[in-house]
């Protein structure tokens, strides 16, 4: 029992002494102390496990050092099979977001903006892979969009997904890679992305195999994606199934994930568009959500659902209603199925997509046409999401299902979810890179991300958004961060696109 916990039950017998409190009182006390305590000993453990990873590393890399001696002096890790690299030290925090000082807007950045962790993107590492590999699953990762919310942090040629937004030497799309790698190793595991994004892929992603590197010619929108790498996967493999994660979101509990996906696997190859429900933690208007159905009843997958239909992001009102219920879940946008059956469901209510695809994937693999044909048909292809395109329309035909799931998960959207995931002081600001150039006097919560070089000092202000970059100042209010695409539209118009 914690210190907290014994003061609590201490307590009971003075306040029987003295007609104290009612019993349901006292043992109200006793569990909110005892929860405390809880609480504790899971970040405790937490903290441990990070840092047992971090030492492991540590390990390994010191192993792998001698071995290089041992080779007389080979420059090269002889390390096996494919290395990437290692998760930065949890005590060592990186003081900037960019993982690469030329990758940040340059007018005044100081050389000491970046400070790597001694175990982050030098160093390298093996996984251990094959402890949860799924036969036949392959992780699509569509890496687009520019994140405009997140903007002058995150740009056009340098998005959200290529930022390391934890300070702890990994992007979020190296995040999402270390977290699927145990399910599909690096030979089932591929990219979606435009031609901006290609070269920042390749170097944060060494072990990326260039033929699973699908470039697409511009932003279709997400069914053009996923239906791009599911049409040139199932040429490749017929039975291929297919998972798909955003490469920008963020996920806590990656053993509650990985089970999810496996479960999702077993529905799928049953001819399920198989999608994973997020527990709502509030009422949010930023999520859309999935209305859960019927239990399937598979034995490989006993909480897996039909889905009874799709809301889109609803207002305060009607979420707090959907959260009453207990039968919605937020609609992360990740799907697991048969490529093959993703494109049955095309050909059905999408069939000019599904034609364009097909003839796309017939000629991807043969590099002397393949360009030839994303020219002719790429442009013309309708640009739609997956939900609008065969989510919401199979699930009328009770071909979609669901599984529950109870990990945690966020899609960093603005400036306000950014500033819940990082740490800080109580009655602080949040503070995204070097702290050191943040001074506060009575400014609370809100978040700061000093990506100048410059000071920057408040007083007196609550709940400030404030991102300072060398090109560009952006001050608004965590309550008003969701509007921040609104202003990227009004310096789009302005004519500052060099900017966005």
């Amino acid at each position: 029992m914690s210190v907290s916990a014994a003061q609590a039950v201490s307590a009971v017998p003075a306040a029987q002494a003295v007609g104290g409190p009612a019993i349901e009182y006292m043992f109200k006390q006793i569990m909110e102390a005892v929860h405390k305590s809880q609480m504790e000993i899971a970040e405790l453990r937490s903290e441990c496990h990070e840092l047992r990873q971090a030492n492991a590393s540590l390990e390994r890399q010191v192993r792998e050092g001698i071995q290089v001696i041992q080779n007389n002096g080979n420059s090269r890790l002889g390390t096996p099979g494919f290395t990437t690299p290692a998760p930065g030290s949890p005590q060592l925090r990186a003081k900037s977001p960019f993982l690469t000082p030329n990758t940040v807007p340059s007018l005044a950045v100081p050389p000491s903006i970046y400070v790597p962790s001694p175990l982050s993107d030098n160093a390298l590492t093996q996984f251990n892979f094959g402890v949860r590999e799924i036969p036949g699953f392959w992780v699509v990762i569509p890496a687009g969009g520019a994140g405009t919310r997140l903007w002058p942090l995150s740009r056009e040629e340098h998005p959200k997904f290529l930022l390391d937004l934890t300070l702890k030497g990994r992007s979020l799309i190296q995040a999402t890679w270390d977290r699927l790698i145990p399910l599909s190793s690096a030979a089932r595991t591929a990219i979606v992305a435009g031609p901006a994004h290609v070269k920042s892929i390749k170097e944060q992603l060494p072990d990326l195999l260039p033929h699973n590197l699908f470039c697409e010619p511009s932003a279709k929108d997400s069914m053009a994606a996923i239906g791009l790498a599911a049409a040139v996967l199932a040429e490749r493999d017929p039975n291929a199934i297919i998972g798909s994660f955003a490469a920008d979101h963020m996920i806590s509990g990656d053993d509650a994930f990985l089970a999810a996906v496996a479960e999702a696997v077993e529905v799928a190859k049953k001819d399920y568009l198989v999608t994973i429900g997020i527990a709502p933690s509030h009422p949010s208007t930023g999520f859309g959500y999935v209305r859960l159905g019927e239990k399937l009843g598979f034995k490989d997958a006993p909480n897996a659902r039909l889905v009874s239909s799709f809301k889109e992001k609803p207002d305060a009102r009607t979420a707090a209603a959907y959260i009453k219920t207990g039968n919605y879940r937020w609609n992360a946008g990740m799907f697991v199925t048969k490529a093959a059956f993703l494109m049955e469901l095309l050909k059905e209510y999408k069939p000019e997509l599904h034609e364009g695809l097909q003839k796309i994937a017939r000629a991807w693999d043969d590099e002397s046409l393949r360009q030839k044909v994303l020219d002719e048909v790429w442009p013309g292809l309708e640009k739609i999401a997956i939900d609008n395109a065969v989510a919401e329309p199979a699930a009328l035909d009770r071909r979609v299902a669901v599984v529950p799931a109870t990990f945690g998960w966020d899609d960093v959207g603005d400036f306000s979810s950014l500033a819940d995931l990082l740490p800080a002081e109580s009655n602080q600001p949040r503070i995204l890179g070097d702290s050191g150039l943040v001074v506060t006097e009575q400014a609370a919560g809100g978040i700061v991300v000093p990506g100048s070089g410059r000071l920057v000092s408040l007083l007196g202000v609550d709940d400030l958004v404030i991102v300072d970059m060398p090109d560009t100042l952006l001050v608004t209010t965590r309550a008003r961060s969701q509007e921040v695409k609104r202003l990227v539209k009004k310096c789009r118009e302005a004519g500052w696109k060099q900017l966005l």
